[in-house]
């Protein structure tokens, strides 16, 4: 009897020739450039619960060379706070490497999603589920700053058409994430208009997972200038950027 779980799973694909679902793929370790420490915040258009709401959000991005941390918080007019996401974690030989990642959502309580490097092994304070860590997971936090990182070092394949994989962990789950390269767009914003890569996340077409459009300017540091999540029930949060200050790390 095999005594190992990861053997025992290699050797299941090598026969079948896939992986189990909810399983990422074997890790590929990725050329990143991370960005600058800064602050950008933006205003939101959204829909919550069904209704129309305006407001403004503020993204946190503080790096150094071992660690980073991560925030992103949404308020609408009216109703208050509608996100509020934080990661934080270490620098590894794939770029970010999360050990912690909050998230809390407009009426729902905060769950926590845990990265444990020693036991190598990603669990959720909402769920019993767990999943192995194998190198370059992410969360839904901290996977837009490993896509800015990885298009920062790698430029010349974002293409449209590209499109760029990561295991992703959520709430409760995890699953593997694709990025589609869609087109080069030009973003109207309060600081002029900005040339952006848009790209985009779609779910499979069995899933009610969130969606994920991230627009990045290759002309400021690759930072995004617009991003959007949007939920199967026609619930949306668009942040447009309004203004950037750049941190010392």
């Amino acid at each position: 009897m095999m005594k190992h779980p990861l053997l025992t799973m290699m050797l299941a694909v090598a026969l079948c020739g896939a992986l189990p679902a909810g399983i990422a793929a074997p890790p590929v370790k990725q050329k990143v450039n991370l960005p600058p420490s800064a602050e950008l915040s933006y205003t939101i258009k959204a829909k919550q619960k069904g209704i129309a709401v305006e407001g403004d959000a503020l993204m946190r991005w503080s790096v150094t060379p071992s660690t980073f941390s991560a925030s992103n918080e949404a308020r609408a007019m009216l109703i208050g706070k509608i996100l509020d996401a934080r990661s934080e974690g270490g620098i590894d030989a794939f770029g970010l490497a999360p050990t912690a990642f909050v998230e809390k959502r407009l009426r729902r309580q905060p769950t926590t999603t845990s990265f444990d490097r020693a036991a190598r092994t990603i669990s959720f304070s909402d769920s019993d589920r767990r999943y192995p860590i194998q190198g370059g997971e992410q969360d839904r936090n901290s996977v837009i700053w490993q896509l800015v990182s990885v298009a920062r070092a790698t430029p010349a394949r974002f293409k449209p058409g590209y499109a760029w994989k990561v295991f992703v962990a959520g709430q409760r789950d995890a699953d593997e994430w694709s990025f589609q390269v869609v087109k080069q767009e030009t973003i109207r914003t309060p600081l002029g208009n900005i040339n952006s890569l848009h790209l985009q996340r779609v779910p499979t077409p069995d899933s009610k997972d969130q969606h994920l459009d991230v627009w990045l300017a290759p002309s400021m540091e690759w930072y995004p200038v617009r991003v959007r999540y949007s939920e199967d029930d026609g619930d949306f949060i668009e942040q447009n950027l309004q203004q950037v200050t750049k941190k010392g790390s």
